[in-house]
């Protein structure tokens, strides 16, 4: 027996033995990191911007508001059943004109029959200028949230864009500072060699020592600013606070810059801001007409059809209860006050408004695009200069460390050159990004992006 449990604890063991194995060699698998490109990091974004997403839902709404003033404007039909009871007159049916199954006459004047019973189906249809003049209203302003959830999609990309190609510089700046501190140990250990030969002085030892804590110490802060830099993305991108993902470097493969003919054409047409403003116009312009629409008479038909009978049943005594009515009523407006007359000056004012608020945005738009190209095309033309900078000091820095060994030069030009190629390095990959940047901002105010 007690063989038995034996082997039974020893299979137990080695079973879960096996479990825990295959669990580790699965676990690098699951938590592999995601990759991600420009445009997974947008379609992340897009699902997770608090802000796009509310710029959604008023598109939605603007959309449902269209849908409703739309239906208003055609025949509605409903479905009526009511059961009333008049307290009798306390008279014979023969002896008024009114007759009842039970043989009494209703006690009021506007009442039917003691007993009355309406079962109708009733088809509304609802005339009027102002009508027509709401829906096109709504499906204006559809047209400005679809506008304004456009500019939000589009200051997200500038964010994302801006975000993204910061850690991929901020990774490149720490892959920099850590070839800065390798330098610097190297250069350490050539210092202490030569001065061992009696060929510098400990001066030179001390330089190299303060240079090496120094790029040890701007090594940290490039983590930092790498690890800041993962943080901010991942708030972007995802809902659960995700850090394990790593991003494509494409930050050299920039796209070409257009002409600026091309893309003010392009401003013209596409440009969002410029569409908010021309379909707030036009919202402004259907609300004047909807308020001036008051002033017009209203015209309104109604068909029934069903039965309107002291018994709840398609046919009384033999005759057939079924039956149909139809009625056509004309509203004219007479007088309230001057209510619709204010109206429509509260109206043209707004219009008024919105006119002026177009033409500022076109004004606007016309030196948001140079300012922008400007910017855009400024930083495209520095990056052949920021580029030849970093790989002339990388060069810089590998001669003047060959002239120290050889002793032609002092521990001082070396220090610089070391931070020479630091700097220049570092200023191009700023100036990548900012190249992005400012391409993304110029896109997205021509509707390219």
């Amino acid at each position: 027996m007690l063989r038995r449990i034996l082997i039974t604890l020893l299979v137990s063991s080695t079973s879960i033995f096996s479990l825990a194995q295959s669990s580790q060699t699965q676990s690098p698998q699951t938590n592999a990191p995601l990759t991600l490109t420009l445009q997974d990091a947008l379609a992340h974004a897009r699902a997770n911007s608090v802000d796009f997403q509310a710029a959604l839902t008023d598109q939605g709404v603007a959309h449902q508001d269209k849908v409703q003033a739309r239906a208003a404007l055609l025949p509605s039909l409903t479905y009526n059943t009511s059961s009333s009871y008049t307290s009798p007159a306390g008279i014979a049916a023969g002896e008024t004109t009114t007759t009842t199954v039970a043989g009494q006459a209703p006690r009021f004047i506007a009442a039917n029959a003691v007993h009355e019973y309406v079962s109708q189906g009733n088809v509304h249809q609802a005339l009027s200028y102002g009508g027509l003049a709401d829906y096109r209203r709504a499906a204006a302003l559809e047209a400005v949230a679809r506008a304004r959830a456009e500019i939000a999609v589009r200051g997200l990309v500038v964010t994302v864009v801006q975000n993204y190609y910061g850690l991929i510089a901020a990774q490149r700046k720490y892959a920099n500072a850590q070839r800065a501190a390798a330098e610097a140990e190297r250069f350490l250990n050539i210092s202490k060699q030569l001065e061992n030969g009696g060929e510098v002085a400990h001066s030179d030892v001390i330089k190299a020592q303060i240079q090496y804590q120094d790029r040890q110490r701007d090594l940290r802060e490039a983590q930092l600013a790498m690890d800041k830099a993962r943080l901010t993305l991942a708030v972007l991108l995802f809902p659960n606070f995700n850090e394990n993902f790593t991003v494509v470097d494409d930050l050299d493969l920039a796209p070409p810059l257009q002409s600026f003919e091309e893309f003010a054409k392009l401003a013209q047409t596409k440009n969002p801001g410029l569409r908010v403003a021309t379909a707030s116009l036009q919202a402004a312009g259907h609300e004047v007409t909807a308020a001036t629409a008051a002033y017009f008479p209203t015209l309104t038909l109604d068909y029934f059809y069903g039965i309107d009978a002291t018994r709840y049943a398609l046919r009384t005594d033999g005759i057939n209860n079924l039956g149909h009515q139809a009625t056509a009523t004309l509203s004219v407006p007479l007088w309230n006050w001057g209510a619709t007359r204010s109206k429509v000056i509260q109206a043209d004012l707004k219009r008024k408004q919105a006119q002026r608020e177009l033409s500022l945005a076109q004004r606007n738009l016309l030196a948001e695009i140079r300012s922008a190209y400007a910017e855009a095309d400024a930083s495209r033309s520095e990056l052949e200069l920021l580029k030849s900078s970093a790989d002339l000091a990388a060069e810089s820095l590998r001669l003047t460390t060959l002239r120290y060994q050889a002793g032609e030069s002092t521990v001082l030009e070396v220090v610089d050159a070391q931070n020479t190629l630091t700097q220049a390095q570092g200023a191009y990959h700023d100036g990548v990004v900012r190249y992005r940047a400012a391409l993304a901002s110029l896109q997205t105010l021509t509707g390219t992006m």
